[in-house]
């Protein structure tokens, strides 16, 4: 069973969060108090992307996606901000607003970076953290005006939603080889339109919130999380072994994982492999109390 729970985000956005969990057996009864997870899509994702994830882990904890401001059924103000303070400040205030706390945030990507600032800055919500294929390291303007250029290339709007996943999955210049995780993943972020299928967020948007990101190092705020944290990579991802390892050991209580056979799309490429690699950490990690840190 999925359901959806508004959240009041910073400057009042709206977002949308998606529960999953099985109804209680019986009418009437109190759901159990299990660990709170909070699921953080990349840049461009959503909740959806977390589904199968999220299944598996609502058999011991409550499990929320959240659809980030800009992305899903978020509201996406056509101003912003599209700033890190307010990103954090959108799961700081899912956590809070739903009971989160301590909190498990899981994240992929720039909801990674999300995760480990907030956990930077409010030690006392968080139980521990998964951070999936990030670096730490400044991307820098080069990378960034290659994605206003992939950005511009994109062949919209789609005739089909066939079409959208032989883009992203074969055709698209970025795909080294064929990825049809990728081009499922993509189709997950259309919708359709009068004239074709176009994807659910702005592009303007998103190149507004990576801004935010790009240019600047994140490895202070990584030390600064005191919380059990494991660094997942994939071995095709964007995430280096060698940056991966130097993020394991600037936590104070660092761990790394990597997943076979995947890429930056870690949990759709290998779901079983990323099950198998965080399922242990968070089992360890499960009575970790933030006054420990």
């Amino acid at each position: 069973m999925v359901r959806r729970i508004d959240v009041t985000g910073a400057d009042g956005v709206r977002l949308a969060a998606w529960e999953f969990a099985d109804p209680p057996k019986e009418a009437g009864a109190e759901p159990e108090r299990r660990p709170g997870v909070l699921l953080l899509h990349g840049l461009m994702g959503r909740s959806s992307h977390w589904a199968a994830t999220a299944r598996w882990l609502s058999e011991r904890h409550r499990a929320v996606a959240l659809d980030q401001r800009g992305h899903g059924r978020s509201e996406k103000p056509s101003d912003g901000p599209f700033t890190r303070d307010a990103y954090v400040a959108d799961a700081e205030a899912a956590v809070e607003q739903l009971g989160l706390g301590p909190v498990t945030l899981i994240g992929h990507s720039m909801g990674a970076l999300t995760a480990w600032q907030l956990a930077a800055k409010r030690p006392d919500l968080v139980r521990s953290l998964v951070v999936c294929d990030m670096r730490a390291s400044a991307l820098g303007g080069a990378s960034q005006r290659e994605w206003d250029d992939w950005f511009r290339a994109w062949p919209v709007p789609f005739a089909t939603l066939a079409d959208v996943r032989k883009w992203f999955g074969e055709d698209d210049p970025w795909v080294e080889r064929p990825s049809p995780a990728r081009g499922e993943f993509f189709a997950e972020v259309m919708a359709e339109r009068a004239d074709g299928w176009r994807p659910v967020f702005s592009r303007r948007q998103m190149l507004l919130s990576r801004a935010t990101w790009v240019y600047d190092a994140h490895w202070d705020e990584l030390s600064q999380v005191q919380c059990p944290t494991l660094v997942v990579r994939g071995l095709d991802g964007e995430l280096g072994r060698a940056e991966a390892q130097e993020m394991v050991r600037v936590l104070p209580r660092g761990r790394y994982a990597e997943v076979q056979d995947a890429g930056h799309l870690v949990h759709y490429d290998q779901p079983e492999g990323w099950r198998g690699a965080i399922e242990p950490f968070l089992e360890e990690t499960a009575d970790f109390s933030p006054s420990e840190a």
